[in-house]
């Protein structure tokens, strides 16, 4: 079984992104920074915060969707704000998604938040509400069930720093991980968790009986050339039985967003 974790940066590397995922075709592919607008046909919109303004890909949920179309396409919105068509608002979605081969039978769900709750009218301040979804599948081939959790962790603007609201969401991340599985499962949890090395967040995690990768395993960051801080570590993969995993990568090429694919075979 193939596992896929990357935060889509929106889709601004959709050209990239798009033919890289249905080349590699993972088995679960949890994808976190995803644009839904549904009441537009537009390609691209424009995200506004200030000065903080980037090109988003309108309709990314359906780009990936299409480019996965053995896969049943679960999408969890977050919030609810306005990207921009010129001066005319557009409501879009935002939030993370989920992708499962249909081979794979989906034998439990779990779907929440783990920080603040679902925003309707507007993204909200920071930081934002943030959500986490978790499937469980049955594996034919190794004849066990496997549950596999992600999140898209909250931005503080002052940094990545440990603060009890990143404790808070790392304490909802593995109890929906724990209501999920059952003890004869192996079980993935993942995503960007926009905390460093070191984290109270990974310690949580950790302190459960899961061994994390990306550190683990020697990579040296998470981030591709596009993003230009020099903070690289984000995004983070975690498994309770390290001899079930065949191959784990950071893959740096080809680039598809400022985010690393995380790669897993089981």
């Amino acid at each position: 079984m193939r596992i896929m974790c990357l935060n889509g940066w929106g889709g601004r590397l959709h050209d990239a992104l798009l033919p890289y995922v249905e080349a590699t075709a993972p088995d679960i592919l949890c994808l976190q920074e995803v644009i839904h607008s549904p009441a537009s046909e537009k390609d691209w919109l424009t995200y506004r915060d200030g000065d903080h303004i980037l090109p988003q890909r309108a309709n990314f949920f359906r780009d990936v969707s299409r480019a996965l179309p053995d896969h049943l396409a679960i999408f969890c919105p977050a919030a609810q704000g306005v990207l921009w068509d010129g001066d005319r608002s557009i409501p879009s979605q935002w939030g993370l998604a989920t992708f499962v081969h249909r081979s794979l039978p989906i034998i439990g769900q779990v779907q929440g938040f783990v920080h603040k709750d679902y925003s309707p009218d507007g993204y909200g301040e920071h930081p934002r509400s943030r959500t986490a979804h978790g499937v469980r599948v049955y594996d034919p081939v190794a004849n066990r069930p496997v549950s596999v959790t992600h999140m898209h962790g909250l931005r503080d603007l002052n940094g990545k720093a440990d603060t009890p609201e990143r404790a808070e969401q790392g304490m909802k991340l593995l109890g929906m991980s724990r209501i999920l599985s059952t003890p004869q499962d192996l079980v993935v949890v993942c995503g960007d968790f926009n905390v460093e090395p070191g984290s109270e967040t990974l310690a949580i995690l950790s302190g459960d009986g899961l061994t994390e990768l990306v550190t683990g395993r020697g990579f040296d960051g998470t981030r591709s050339s596009h993003y230009k801080k020099q903070v690289r570590f984000a995004d983070y993969m975690l498994v309770n039985q390290e001899a079930a995993v065949k191959d784990f990568n950071v893959v740096r090429d080809p680039e598809v967003s400022d985010h690393c694919p995380l790669l897993l075979d089981l």
